[in-house]
């Protein structure tokens, strides 16, 4: 008899969606945009992502495409969301929008990253971006969530 092993819920730290918050966030700033050394701590050796275009990128192309942007968007973030899908990774789901110079939101995009912790801290593995079905005027000022799953 196979039985499936169950795992115990995570206990992660509550102060962690937080933290990847402001990772994740710093991944839009353009003072980080234009670092490669915080970049390749941010994110995975293997990191990977599919894009809201649906095209898969790479570590090395989505390095060098946000060393290239001269002037970053300026991107619009909310509804971040954790689950813990094991003690040392993280899915953080989010929405984003980029403002436009007259202050229009534009792009809308729902947002999905896996964390991983390892000895270099916490790392993005995996990022995908899906283009939203439904705009939206403004960022919601709402509570961020967080919960664990085993």
């Amino acid at each position: 008899m196979n039985a499936t092993p169950t795992l115990a819920p995570s206990t992660a730290d509550p102060d962690l969606l937080h933290t990847l918050r402001a990772l994740e966030v710093e991944l839009h700033h353009p003072g980080v945009r234009c670092n490669a050394e915080r970049l390749a701590q941010l994110m995975h050796e293997d990191f990977d992502e599919v894009g809201r275009s649906g095209r898969i990128y790479t570590r090395e192309t989505v390095t060098r495409l946000l060393l290239s942007q001269e002037q970053p968007p300026a991107i619009v973030p909310d509804r971040f969301r954790l689950v813990m899908l094991a003690p040392d990774v993280a899915l953080l789901t989010y929405r984003s929008a980029h403002r436009q110079a007259d202050g229009s939101l534009t792009l809308h995009t729902l947002r999905s990253s896996v964390w991983t912790h390892s000895l270099q801290g916490w790392q993005l593995r995996y990022h995908q971006g899906t283009p939203a079905a439904e705009t939206w005027d403004r960022p919601e000022e709402t509570a961020l969530t967080h919960t664990s799953h085993p």
